[in-house]
């Protein structure tokens, strides 16, 4: 592996070919979904890792459980990911309340210019397990920048805009005044091939809603997620599909400005009337 040291290159853009010196930080921490991205780079960090000697104690995954909002089995199955390393797993949630409980709030479902799934429920508890361990290093008599990576399994493939995306840069979020924080994109350039034959060489577990031919493991009902996605899910979840389908009513707002779940759910009923299954997925941009 070509070692690089990030602080002697000022933190610019890493090449995608190279792979980060992971003895330049204090703490790594591996944001899991437990979806097949996330799974495979958890692997390939620990490959890493253990080549380059880093301990694993100082490595932890952290998950934001969604509630309903996300695949029931995804908050176990994370655990049961970083487990399988040996790993710290740490589960954060918005203590507010779900998407579901956000939404009756604020009268509407997230848009993809008022994207609150991803702000408030992802990014924003996901910056806590960062900001205690930084405490807890302090408390412990350390002196000085206290230096963290966060790692995320972004692939450029699956969108234009996760393509532009820089598979190394300092977190201007997540950095503050004594604390210095780079995120890395292990996966960035990696095929859904490549992520397969990851996850099937690991013997790792993954989540069962890819057998049922979903394509991300994201929020069952994701606002970016075509018709095609959304009546699979449907399929398989018809008690959230309810449940989002009265919310909808109640704030009398569609899911997205194109397409309600109430429709989704009419049809996802004729279907099942008429013995047909739902799929394929049609593609899915993010």
């Amino acid at each position: 592996m070509n070692l690089i040291t990030t602080h002697d290159l000022l933190r610019k853009t890493l090449p995608t070919a190279q792979v980060v010196n992971l003895h330049d930080y204090h703490e790594v921490f591996v944001r899991s979904s437990a979806g097949k991205d996330s799974q495979a780079m958890l692997d390939y960090v620990i490959e890493v890792a253990d080549a380059q000697g880093y301990p694993r104690s100082r490595i932890q995954v952290t998950h934001s459980d969604l509630g309903q909002a996300e695949w029931r089995g995804t908050t176990a199955l994370a655990r049961e990911q970083a487990e399988h390393y040996g790993l710290k797993f740490v589960v954060v949630k918005r203590p507010q309340g779900d998407i579901l409980d956000q939404a009756r709030k604020l009268r509407k479902f997230p848009m993809p210019t008022q994207r609150y799934c991803t702000s408030d429920h992802k990014r924003a508890q996901l910056a806590k397990p960062v900001t205690a361990a930084h405490a807890a290093w302090k408390a412990s008599g350390n002196r000085g920048l206290y230096r963290a990576l966060e790692c995320l399994g972004m692939r450029a493939k699956e969108s234009p805009g996760r393509g532009k995306m820089a598979a190394f840069s300092p977190s201007a979020r997540l950095s503050t005044q004594g604390r210095s924080v780079d995120t890395w994109l292990p996966i960035h350039t990696w095929t859904v091939e490549q992520v397969w034959e990851r996850i099937k060489a690991s013997g790792v577990r993954y989540h069962e809603a890819y057998d049922f031919g979903m394509p991300r493991l994201s929020c069952v009902f994701c606002i970016f997620a075509p018709k095609s996605a959304l009546l699979l899910a449907a399929e398989h979840n018809p008690e959230l599909l309810q449940a989002y389908v009265d919310v909808e009513r109640e704030i009398n707002h569609t899911f997205t400005r194109k397409l309600s779940l109430a429709t989704v759910q009419a049809e996802s009923q004729a279907m099942a009337a008429r013995g047909e299954k739902a799929g394929p997925v049609t593609d899915w941009t993010m």
